[in-house]
């Protein structure tokens, strides 16, 4: 009644296939560094020289390169970048964790509590700013 299939489905797997494969440590690593290059990018935004130094080391480990540098200097507030540094460096963290890379889970986390200080001296600072603009 039914005739058998005869080829292989191409959902089978092959052994032999024509694209490399990558462990889950391997893309966890690619990234971690894409995590931290990103932070590296707005670190080196704020001025953040000797911080974005041991990024730098961070990703030239992760990658076997050092990572392209460039001060791209926007108009975006101080207060917007910390947040964006700050948000980055979670989810660098996160990502060393679940690859138990200590060195760059403990930078991330170092980072974080930067970003989170300078928005915290930035929010004290606002109102007093505010009232003295209002005299």
């Amino acid at each position: 009644m039914y005739e058998p299939i005869r080829t292989k489905s191409v959902h089978t797997p092959t052994g032999d296939a024509d694209f490399p494969h990558r462990s889950r440590g391997e893309e966890l690593d690619i990234q971690l560094a894409g995590h931290l290059a990103a932070l590296l990018a707005v670190t080196d935004e704020l001025g953040l020289g000797p911080a974005g130094d041991r990024i730098a080391e961070q990703v030239a480990r992760l990658r076997g390169a050092p990572p392209a540098r460039h001060a791209a200097l926007t108009d975006t507030a101080p207060t917007s970048l910390h947040r964006r540094a700050h948000a980055l460096a979670g989810r660098a963290l996160v990502v060393a964790a679940s690859r138990a890379d200590t060195t760059a889970a403990i930078l991330s986390a170092q980072r974080m509590d930067a970003h989170s200080e300078a928005l915290a001296s930035t929010a004290d600072a606002a109102p007093s700013e505010r009232l003295v603009g209002a005299h």
